[in-house]
């Protein structure tokens, strides 16, 4: 089924869309760039759901994963709608062992989403900021105190949580 047949598909739940870009990624019946191609010119909902397609294919298997995804992900962290920066953090934190060297973007605006009125904008930012950490990537090592200090100022435990593990696991170098 073509990518506009299946999001303008009534009888379908938005999960159940998601959930079928998802499956349709993961057994290579449409490509990473046909579906980047399709979302870039969606209006929010539907772009948001393609980028949950891509996090749950990448949380399955990050290797689908190219550096166009990475890209894609990176420059709708600064979207107007939370869910889509959301997703977004969540594909990035999803594939960054594929990409080790190429997160400076990434951080930068994941640092910005950190300030985020959205707990959820900020619960996937941290996600992201700790697998980038955890990566251990000497390139990235400055990135520990500035974590120390956002999660210093966080106010949601379950944020902080994300943080203090990450920074855990970065110390047991």
């Amino acid at each position: 089924m073509p990518l506009k047949e299946l999001v303008a598909n009534k009888t379908l739940k938005p999960k159940e869309k998601t959930e079928a870009l998802s499956n349709l990624l993961l057994d290579n019946s449409i490509s990473i760039a046909e579906l980047l191609a399709f979302a870039e010119n969606q209006k929010d909902p539907v772009k948001a759901s393609c980028i949950e397609a891509l996090e749950f294919a990448s949380k399955q298997n990050p290797a689908i994963a190219d550096l166009n995804v990475l890209t894609f992900a990176t420059k709708n962290l600064k979207a107007k709608a939370p869910r889509i920066k959301w997703e977004s953090a969540k594909v990035i934190g999803n594939v960054v062992s594929q990409f080790p060297n190429d997160l400076d973007e990434a951080i930068e605006a994941l640092l910005s989403n950190t300030e985020h009125e959205g707990t959820v904008v900020r619960w996937s930012a941290a996600f992201a900021l700790g697998e980038i950490l955890m990566l251990k990537n000497s390139k990235y090592a400055n990135l520990c105190a500035t974590l120390e200090s956002i999660c210093e100022k966080e106010e949601k435990n379950s944020i902080k949580k994300i943080y203090l593990n990450a920074m855990k696991k970065f110390s047991k170098k």
